[in-house]
């Protein structure tokens, strides 16, 4: 980071904190699908038992 008059200028890795989170879309994406048929299967369970 460094002030070039009223302008601080800061670079991409400064502004993130170096920290990308590539694995967390496959977390989010994983967990959603086990919800779906975690729920989906309780559904059909009930629906099938009434």
């Amino acid at each position: 980071m460094h002030k070039n008059g009223d302008k601080i200028d800061v670079t991409e890795v400064e502004a993130s904190g170096g920290v990308k989170n590539v694995g967390l879309r496959y977390v989010l994406a994983i967990s959603l699908l086990l919800a779906i048929i975690i729920l989906s299967a309780m559904w059909m369970t009930r629906a099938a038992s009434v």
